[in-house]
């Protein structure tokens, strides 16, 4: 059994002892004849551990019993009760001479005190004493300071006679024959608390706990109550019959019976130890932690604390790991040597709590210590890969559930921690080295995390892997044992091993049975890589481009960043090499989705198209054919990006005679392009329409397409416009026929787009004259509305001229007067000699400085 105290045997009295108090190694005793005595205790090296020596012995201290006596020390003050009347006497004169006798005090059945140190402003240490006397039915107040005390203005009214009384923060605890009552000292409301015994033989006890919490006596039991707003009843100590008296000496509660004391403990509450041999024992005083008196009537005792290094010995066998921590904290020891016994006390604690299955408490504990988590991953020989594990520890079903879920717990509030501190330390000098090991420490924590979650709750494994701090070759070992392939990939991508995960989509991809089956995870994989893992993405793109080829191209055109900002020139190279047949949707999307004006590809487009027309290998059909043939059609005519110059190079001289000449009509090769029109495809409206479109976009005035056409069709054979392999083309039969008729229509119809000098120039003798004149009226009809157009607007400007000249003339005529007198509204400063200013049309003149408008 563990003791904590040892008795000694001190006195055997001569007189009867009625009052006992004590301070550092100072006994007072008082007695029923009025005896006062003052012993000091010394410490003996026979079998008792203590003596006492008599000092001073004041036989005529008081001619009636002393009732009760306290210690005021600071002010070497006794206070002493005796013929119900509270006097103050100084303990360091010869019999201890009469200070003060309390005349509003008689009739007093008992008093308390409140004893603390105060600090000055210049840093003194004094006492400031609170002092509370039970008069019959009154609870008199006094403040005591430097031993001088001073009565409070008003008294407390009270029920009855108390009993027993005691200090609280802002309470005073008083314990009356049939119940305990809480006096409020700021408002003095009284807080009804409980009764003190359910018989009414049973005196009252009050034990002070701590400045805010009291142990009050009920039957057989102590309570311990909180002050609050609502008095909160926490916890009860049980004693095998109601004490007589009860102390507190941290960390033990000390219950005084008939013969013996019983020492116990509150947090935890355990049975510690029994004194006995205490004959008729009834008083019971504190002197100093450690060291408590115990009096009969005619004997008193000394209870001393054991040695604390044998008690924490042990208190650690019998594994009651708090009260030696606390005795810790109360020994003399260094404060490095008790930061040091605690610390490995709180670990053997946690280890503790961990055997006995209380997992989530032993994390916490393991936090509070900042235990290294190697150490607590130790305890789980599952989790530890290290040699040495105990395999004989391992958790089984439900303990394993719970301990691993404590664990988790423990990490994720570890890693939090890990954060918080990588936070602090960032811009100190040791930053370098607390994020190395911050590194390693969430590597550690989240590999465990990792191996604890796919035993647990495989939803948190892919969320964990994305933050890129598991081991890796641990963590894919573990996911391998698992047969956690999607899991895996996310770990591969994370840890940018992108191979790797690559091969491994790629193989699961034909298993029937895999999560990853199919083309879907490796699509989508590659399209988030990236342009500097282009190479990696030919790789692996390949076999997808091959079973799925329309799916496979999303692969370079999905509407992602990262897909979008791919290299496009190797990926058209990288396509015209492997996979032919998707250049032209790639090139499509690129120019008419991304719009891209980079003319590589516009030409590229042109030349795939123009392949795929020409291949007489394609076996493509009729329909096929002129859906490409108008696509690319429709591309010259509208892309302005591409290269006229060099795609026509390319194209083939015996076809696609109309793609050709919409590239000469980009090189402004009108002539050719009309004469291809009309002498080749023989289609003169196909030609009046690109006359049409050269005239509303070309800039070149000095250019005349309509009256090159009209040359074309009058005098067919004196065109040599279709020269070098174009000369052996076919013309169409209609072509060689001079066409007067339609050339003099299109004179008529675009009248006024057509110079008549040039137009003049090129029309035969023996055109009609009334449609020659038709078409020189609308002419000069189209030069007359120029003219009155032009002379309108001369007229215009000339009238908005003279509008500014009177407006000049009217501003010039004014005059203002500036002096030294006027000052500018905006910042109250006189306009000086050299001060530029501005007048506004409202006539307000301002510095040029503070002018609005600057």
């Amino acid at each position: 059994m563990h003791e904590a105290y040892e008795v000694s045997h001190l006195l055997n009295a001569t007189v009867q002892i009625e009052a006992i108090a004590a301070y550092d190694g100072n006994l007072f005793l008082g007695t029923r004849q009025g005896h006062l005595l003052l012993y000091s205790l010394t410490s003996n090296n026979g079998n008792q551990k203590y003596e006492l020596q008599l000092r001073r012995y004041c036989k005529n201290f008081s001619k009636k019993p002393i009732q009760q006596i306290e210690v005021v020390p600071e002010d070497n003050l006794l206070l002493c009760l005796t013929d119900n009347v509270l006097s103050s006497y100084d303990i360091n004169g010869f019999n201890f001479p009469l200070i003060k006798t309390f005349s509003e005090t008689k009739g007093a059945s008992i008093f308390a005190l409140d004893n603390k140190s105060a600090t000055s402003m210049t840093g003194e240490s004094n006492s400031v004493v609170h002092l509370c006397v039970a008069v019959r039915r009154k609870l008199q107040l006094y403040y005591g300071k430097n031993g001088e005390f001073k009565k409070h203005l008003f008294d407390f009214t009270i029920p009855d006679v108390p009993k027993v009384m005691a200090w609280g923060q802002q309470y005073l605890c008083v314990g009356f024959k049939g119940e305990y009552t809480l006096f409020d000292l700021s408002s003095r409301d009284p807080k009804e608390l409980f009764p003190t015994s359910s018989s009414k033989s049973l005196e009252p006890t009050i034990a002070k706990y701590s400045e805010t919490s009291f142990l009050l006596g009920r039957d057989n039991t102590s309570v311990l109550v909180e002050e609050a707003q609502e008095i909160e009843i926490k916890k009860t100590i049980k004693w095998k019959e109601a004490p007589i008296a009860v102390v507190w000496d941290e960390p033990f509660v000390l219950g005084l019976m008939q013969d013996q004391v019983v020492v116990q403990t509150v947090e935890p509450a355990l049975f510690i130890q029994t004194l006995p041999d205490l004959n008729k024992a009834r008083l019971m005083y504190r002197c100093k932690r450690g060291l408590i008196f115990v009096s009969s009537v005619g004997q008193v005792w000394c209870l001393s604390s054991v040695d604390v290094i044998k008690q924490r010995q042990q208190l650690l066998k019998d594994k009651q790991f708090q009260i030696a921590i606390d005795l810790t904290n109360l020994s003399e020891c260094s404060a490095e040597e008790k930061k040091q016994t605690i610390h490995s006390i709180q670990m053997l604690f946690a280890l503790e709590l961990f055997d006995i299955k209380q997992y989530s408490q032993s994390m916490k504990e393991f936090i509070k210590l900042n235990t290294d988590p190697a150490d607590v991953i130790k305890l789980f020989p599952d989790l530890d890969n290290k040699p040495g594990s105990d395999n004989t520890k391992k958790l089984k079903g439900k303990d394993l559930e719970n301990a691993l879920n404590a664990l988790i717990e423990y990490l994720v509030e570890l890693r939090s921690k890990l954060g918080k501190s990588s936070k602090d330390a960032s811009g100190s000098k040791e930053e370098p080295a607390i994020q190395r090991n911050v590194t390693q420490q969430l590597e550690l924590i989240d590999t465990t995390l990792l191996k604890c979650y796919l035993q647990t709750n495989d939803a948190f494994v892919a969320p964990l892997l994305r933050l890129n701090n598991c081991r890796l070759e641990e963590a894919e070992r573990t996911l391998l044992q698992h047969g956690k392939h999607s899991e895996l990939i996310i770990l591969y991508q994370t840890k940018g091993q992108h191979t790797k995960a690559l091969q491994l989509l790629r193989e699961q991809a034909k298993q029937p049975d895999s999560s990853l089956k199919g083309y879907h995870r490796t699509k989508n994989y590659l399209q988030h890589l990236g342009g500097d893992h282009i190479n990696l993405i030919f790789k692996f793109s390949d076999w997808i481009l091959e079973e799925h080829p329309e799916e496979g191209l999303k692969i370079f055109t999905e509407d992602i960043v990262e897909v979008e900002n791919l290299p496009r020139a190797k990926v058209l190279d990288f396509l015209l090499r492997e996979h032919d047949p998707l250049v032209i949707p790639y090139l499509e999307h690129v120019i008419h989705t991304w719009n891209d004006t980079n003319p590589l590809f516009h030409d590229a487009l042109i030349s795939m198209y123009r392949e795929k027309i020409t291949d007489k290998k394609a076996n493509s059909t009729e329909e096929e054919l002129q859906h490409i043939k108008s696509k690319l059609v429709a591309f010259l005519e509208k892309s302005s990006q591409y290269t006229p110059e060099r795609v026509i190079l390319h194209f083939p001289n015996d076809t696609l005679f109309e793609e050709r000449a919409i590239i000469l009509g980009k090189l402004g090769r009108h002539e050719q392009a009309l004469a291809i029109y009309v002498q080749i495809l023989g289609d003169v409206e196909r030609a009046i329409r690109y006359c049409e479109t050269i005239g509303e976009k070309s800039n070149d005035k000095n250019v005349d397409v309509y009256v090159i056409l009209m040359r074309i069709l009058m005098n067919p054979e004196q065109c040599t416009s279709l020269i070098g392999p174009l000369s052996n083309v076919q013309r169409h039969p209609k072509s060689s026929v001079p066409d007067l008729e339609t050339a003099l229509t299109i004179l008529e119809k675009h009248a006024d787009k057509i110079s008549p000098i040039k137009a003049l120039s090129v029309l035969p003798d023996g055109v009609p004259l009334a449609r020659l004149e038709r078409f020189l009226s609308a002419a000069l009809q189209r030069q007359l509305t120029l003219k009155r157009r032009t002379q309108l607007l001369k007229g215009l400007l000339y009238a908005e001229h003279l509008q500014v000249q009177e407006l000049k003339q009217f501003h010039e005529s004014k005059s203002i007067v500036i002096n030294d007198y006027n000052v500018c509204p905006v910042c109250k400063k006189r306009f000086g000699n050299q001060s530029a200013f501005v007048r506004y049309p409202n006539g307000d003149i301002v510095h040029y400085s503070c002018r609005v408008d600057k």
